[in-house]
């Protein structure tokens, strides 16, 4: 049995770790919107934004939902966490088609792929900091 006490400090190192890991993702996009930005000029760098928001959003949007299951009077369980596991995989696809068919003109496909490839491994600057949770 947890006492009250070790429950909070589970609950609270369970948010910390969501928020460090959304903000690599958060750093990582920026760097690769730079980089992006600096190889290949503005249309580049916007290709590299609209990919790595196409994950990190709806991702932030899952975290923000498990901070309430952790913190908030709403309880999680393991339905409500995968459900909206596929329903973050299937907006982050969703936005990636959209992008596919409405930006065919004006996407540069390499810069969008690596600003996605960039928020994916987001966790690789956790790894490199020793700070994963």
């Amino acid at each position: 049995m947890l006492t009250e006490q070790e429950r909070a400090a589970i609950k609270r190192r369970a948010g910390n770790g969501i928020l460090r890991t959304l903000a690599a993702q958060a750093i990582m996009a920026g760097a690769a919107v730079l980089v992006s930005w600096g190889v290949s000029g503005a249309a580049a760098a916007v290709s590299a934004l609209v990919g790595a928001c196409a994950y990190f959003v709806p991702n932030a949007l899952f975290a923000l939902r498990l901070l309430l299951g952790i913190f908030g009077p709403v309880k999680s369980n393991p339905f409500t966490f995968f459900l909206g596991e596929a329903l973050k995989l299937g907006s982050a696809v969703g936005a990636l088609v959209l992008v596919a068919w409405l930006g065919r003109d004006w996407v540069v496909w390499p810069a969008m792929l690596f600003g996605l490839l960039c928020v994916l491994k987001g966790y690789v600057l956790l790894l490199v900091f020793r700070k994963l949770p």
